[in-house]
């Protein structure tokens, strides 16, 4: 069973519209709180699910490039003596690609940190501004670049399906994304998020997001594109080389245990369901007091597993070993989905089958919400 950790942090130097991550503005960070905290809500994960080496480790944000080298490398020696590291570990730190980041790459990767994943998010000027990005696009190429010389694995975001974008505009951008070789794509859908920026907009009538027909258009295009560049998708938004996979993502969509440490991370862990305080104020309290930031442990039913398990793993191409999974949760194959539905879909060409596999076709994946609610039973959705 592989096992990951998850360390967050929440800082960011401004909120973008369309986000609506657990990131905060804050005029000052103390590190040395922060350092402190971080190790012990560490150490009380690690006290609860040791055993077994990390496999990857991710730095998610917040801004997680904003941190010092000399932190992340402090996080990094406490986990690797907590639980030691895999002789293949995946170390991943999510990097906005300001100069001023970028200047910490070369640190960044001595401390430890073997893959980034870039925000760049757009390749153009004017896209950036109305995303509320803080750099311009030579900047991010900039960083990117830096970012190839100093890490062994380099991903970046883009983000299309944009207000009045256009095939050929989306073609163009997504073929120069690739030209730059970077071994993952990850490539996200503008989606307007309840109590985001966007949202408000959305609601004053000054903001209209592109029809459902036109962005699974773009969706098509964008697949066939990195499918025929050797970037398969493997994921929903998530494209690679072959053994180039995210492998942190990986464990979630797969279900495996993970820990989450840092203000309002989630894990998993032997059938418990984790969550820290979200504020990060509220954490460092919690931190201060039980010397954890937990706000939430919950143990999940064998049916609620599941149904996350399977709301999970149809995500990927792989899809779902229906076998595995019920004898993992003690239930039949056939408790996992529903036979007469999935045939129907399997007819119009949305599923597949493959003798105990099951997943959703590339055609299907445009609809995978509407697509899961209707064959992942309800006992199971709403358990």
């Amino acid at each position: 069973m592989a096992r990951a950790l998850y360390i967050h942090w929440p800082f960011c130097l401004a909120k973008c519209p369309y986000c609506d991550f657990n990131s905060h503005v804050r005029d000052t960070v103390d590190v040395d709180a922060w350092q402190n905290a971080l190790l012990a809500d560490m150490r009380h994960e690690a006290a609860l699910a040791g055993g077994e080496h990390l496999t990857s480790v991710f730095f998610g944000g917040g801004t997680p490039s904003l941190m010092p080298p000399v932190l992340v490398e402090r996080l990094l020696q406490e986990a690797e003596s907590l639980w030691g590291f895999d002789d293949q570990i995946e170390i991943t730190l999510e990097a906005n690609p300001s100069s001023v980041e970028a200047s910490k790459f070369a640190d960044l990767a001595s401390a430890g940190i073997n893959r980034v994943s870039l925000g760049l998010q757009a390749l153009d000027d004017e896209t950036l501004r109305f995303l509320g990005r803080l750099h311009d696009a030579a900047e991010g190429l900039a960083a990117l670049d830096v970012a190839q010389n100093a890490f062994a694995r380099v991903n970046f975001d883009l983000i299309y399906a944009r207000p009045g974008q256009r095939a050929a505009d989306w073609h163009a951008e997504l073929a120069r994304a690739i030209s730059f070789g970077t071994s993952h794509l990850s490539l996200y859908q503008l989606t307007i998020e309840p109590g985001t920026r966007f949202e408000t907009l959305v609601r004053e009538g000054t903001l209209e997001p592109m029809d459902d027909d036109r962005a699974a258009d773009l969706f098509e295009l964008t697949r066939a594109l990195t499918s025929s560049a050797g970037l398969p998708a493997y994921e929903v938004s998530n494209h690679a080389r072959s053994g180039e996979e995210g492998r942190h993502n990986l464990v979630y969509w797969r279900y495996q245990d993970y820990c989450g440490i840092g203000p309002g991370a989630h894990g998993r862990r032997d059938g418990l369901a984790t969550t820290r305080h979200r504020k990060p104020e509220n954490w460092l309290s919690a931190v201060a007091r039980n010397s954890h930031g937990m706000a939430e442990e919950r143990l999940l039913g064998p049916r609620e597993q599941a149904s996350e398990a399977m709301l999970m793993g149809l995500r990927l191409a792989e899809g779902v070993d229906l076998s595995a999974l019920a004898a993992r949760f003690g239930l039949s194959p056939d408790q996992l989905h529903d036979p007469a539905r999935c045939s129907l879909y399997q007819r119009q060409g949305l599923l597949w089958f493959e003798g105990s596999r099951m997943g959703v076709t590339p055609a299907g994946m445009p609809l995978l919400d509407a697509l899961l609610a209707e064959v992942v039973p309800d006992d199971l959705v709403t358990a």
